[in-house]
């Protein structure tokens, strides 16, 4: 019971009985109260704050993803005042050891990715000026990453469903289409398409369509890129990027073609034992992207190419495959004629360079005027600059072995 202290006797008769607390009960209580008054207050500004913080997020995603837009379109828009010259380059041996789509070699030492770049006296700035560009753009990407998530992280559990990923889908169709396009220019077009998806990586990285891509932009820059670091370098990136997202999309028949692509490049840098087993990882990813796309041919033109290669292996290179395995890779001109006439079966004029390596099959198996018709297709099509060193010296063999 707590005491009770009598009012004064002035109240009268009507007077009553107060409890009387404790001065520790007493200041407790007074502080509760304080506690859950600032709480109460508290809680409005929290969601005032919220409101805000929403509202500025969409602003900050607006902001940035229009900068973005316009640096690529001046990126896209940028040419180098001064063009690499070209020059011809020698590779491994093998097809089978370097396959890619448009830079191997052929058992004459013939270079279908002869034309590479030279360094001219402001590629260090240039290349200063890109590395810097690229910095840029990737804080960029990783800031509007940032921001949208913070963004989602404000929204109620219950209204998340409510929202679109929007500013991951929006414009990706027209990105893929641009890609594609630099993707099938010249040397300058085929490093713009290159920065182009490596600025958006960040955004589009978990999208299918996205990331072969990005491995096929590594394969050019491989390509195209004349010092041998720098070769074993983009083949080993693209490589990895494609490596692990190949186990997420394994019945992407384009995820099978470049990972044997990208593999071929960087096995051009190896031993023989380490090309020898490339080969196999080669034919492999090759077969599965036909039977998974069996129109394609982009694939029957690797296959071509494996198969003429293997089909012209070298002394040392046939005893080690024998000692390494116990059932070396095997091909005939036969088998490599068939794959490079579904080529043209598919889509005629598909390659200079198929046309080419027809005329090559035809001169080994000794039909001399067929090979010397198919020499003369392939001097139709018009000139891609991938194909010119390949092209003419074959039109030299060509002449020899047809008698012309």
């Amino acid at each position: 019971a707590l005491p009770r202290r009598q009012l004064p006797m002035e109240a009268g008769d009507g007077a009553i009985y107060t409890p009387v607390l404790p001065p520790e009960e007493q200041q407790v209580l007074d502080r509760l109260d304080f506690i859950l008054s600032n709480f109460a207050e508290l809680r409005q500004e929290v969601q005032e704050l919220r409101s805000t913080l929403q509202c500025l997020a969409a602003e900050i995603v607006a902001e940035i993803k229009s900068h973005l837009e316009e640096t690529q379109k001046v990126t896209r828009r940028r040419r180098f005042p001064f063009p690499r010259e070209r020059s011809d380059s020698t590779g491994s041996s093998s097809i089978y050891f370097t396959a890619s789509s448009g830079a191997a070699n052929t058992d004459d030492g013939e270079s279908e990715g002869g034309y590479t770049t030279a360094n001219a006296e402001s590629d260090y700035d240039r290349e200063s000026e890109q590395e810097s560009e690229e910095g840029e753009d990737e804080v960029s990407c990783e800031t509007v990453r940032t921001a949208r998530r913070d963004s989602l992280e404000l929204v109620n559990e219950d209204d998340v469903h409510l929202i679109p990923d929007s500013s991951v889908e929006e414009g990706m169709g027209q990105l893929l289409q641009q890609a594609d396009q630099l993707h099938n220019g010249d040397e300058q077009e085929k490093r713009e398409g290159f920065q182009l998806l490596l600025n958006n990586k960040l955004v589009y990285a978990d999208q299918q369509d996205f990331l072969w891509r990005l491995a096929r932009a590594y394969s050019d820059m491989c390509e195209i890129t004349e010092d041998a670091e720098e070769k074993k370098s983009y083949a080993s990136d693209g490589k990895q990027e494609i490596e692990a997202a190949l186990q997420k999309w394994d019945q992407s028949a384009e995820y099978h073609q470049w990972y044997a692509v990208l593999c071929g490049q960087l096995a051009e840098h190896e031993s023989i034992q380490k090309r020898i087993q490339v080969g196999y990882v080669f034919k492999e990813h090759i077969d599965k992207a036909i039977s998974l796309k069996p129109d394609d041919p982009q694939s029957y033109y690797l296959l071509g190419r494996w198969c003429y290669q293997v089909s012209h292996l070298g002394w040392l290179e046939k005893k080690t495959a024998a000692a390494l395995f116990e059932a070396p890779p095997t091909a005939t001109v036969q088998d490599a004629l068939e794959n490079f006439l579904r080529v043209e079966e598919l889509s005629p004029g598909f390659s200079k360079a198929g046309r080419v390596y027809i005329a090559k099959c035809y001169r080994d198996l000794g039909n001399n005027s067929a090979a010397l018709l198919w020499m003369n297709r392939a001097s139709e099509l018009p000139v891609n600059t991938k194909e010119v060193a390949v092209t003419a010296v074959c039109f030299a063999h060509a002449g020899r072995c047809c008698g012309s």
